[in-house]
């Protein structure tokens, strides 16, 4: 029995629109995994190949396969660095940028498809004749399974990772930003009794929940100010806007932020900035 698959980029569009569902409603779901890999690896270089080589002539099925593979691992990297500029790196807006690279490809390329002669346009076949099999030689038949059983243990290793996922590492993300949410602009000239002010955040990535937090603000080894405790889940990002005001007037001042995690006497982290501070009086 033949089945003949005509246009394949209704099921890859199909397919990415079903991943960005799962994904939001379900973010932990095990088919983010399966899903997530062909959207990644594979979808936007296959699209692409088939838009760039529309005609079945143009390439062997071997190196559209390949193409596809490496073109995906050039492509996607390519997509984050222009979202670092243009955007964010997150979650949604690189889901988001793929996908509508892969559905303006898959547009693309089904419009070059159908400007092509009948004839030469590719199209997929599934070929499940049972008569096939009988008519292979043994060295064939042995080739086959051993493909097929290959096929199941990687199918087999994929669906053991995603059920006993493995802890990445534990850590607390600790930064500071300026005022415009950038790793620059830091107060760095104050007069007397001026207020300095930036933008301090702290991120959950112990895979714990419920971990309090505080941070202490020293100017010149002196307490100046506390934030918190406060409570994060993993995950959960806290960023909020602090100030510091030094009490007294000199060059290089030092301005500490300490992090503590609760039950902890040692500092978890710690950052500082450099402040001028002058007399006008």
């Amino acid at each position: 029995m033949r089945e003949k698959l005509k246009n394949e980029f209704t099921a890859i569009v199909f397919l990415a629109v079903l991943l960005i569902i799962i994904i939001s409603a379900v973010p932990s779901n095990p088919l983010r995994i399966v899903l997530g890999l062909p959207f990644i690896l594979f979808f936007p270089g296959y699209t692409l190949v088939a838009a760039l080589f529309p005609k079945k002539t143009d390439l062997g099925n071997v190196e559209r396969v390949a193409l596809s593979f490496g073109l995906s691992i050039a492509i996607v990297p390519l997509l984050g660095l222009i979202l670092n500029y243009a955007w964010t790196i997150d979650l949604y807006p690189i889901l988001i940028s793929v996908s509508v690279f892969i559905v303006l490809a898959s547009i693309a390329a089904w419009y070059r498809r159908q400007k092509s002669p009948p004839e030469e346009r590719l199209s997929i076949r599934f070929n499940l004749n049972r008569s096939q099999w009988t008519e292979m030689r043994g060295w064939d038949r042995t080739l086959s399974v051993i493909l097929a059983i290959s096929v199941l243990v990687a199918i087999g290793t994929i669906a053991y990772v995603i059920i006993t996922p493995k802890i990445g590492e534990k850590y607390t993300e600790f930064y500071i930003l300026g005022l415009e949410g950038k790793a620059e602009g830091y107060p760095t000239e104050l007069t007397l009794g001026e207020e300095g002010r930036l933008i301090l955040g702290i991120v959950n990535r112990e895979h714990e929940d419920n971990l309090t937090y505080r941070v202490d603000i020293l100017v010149k080894a002196q307490e100046n100010g506390r934030v918190g405790p406060l409570s994060l889940d993993h995950d959960e990002r806290w960023e909020q806007e602090v100030s510091f005001t030094p009490w007294e007037a000199g060059d290089n001042q030092k301005i500490e932020f300490t992090l503590y995690k609760e039950g902890d006497e040692e500092p978890y982290n710690s950052l500082h900035i450099w402040v001028d501070v002058q007399d006008l009086t």
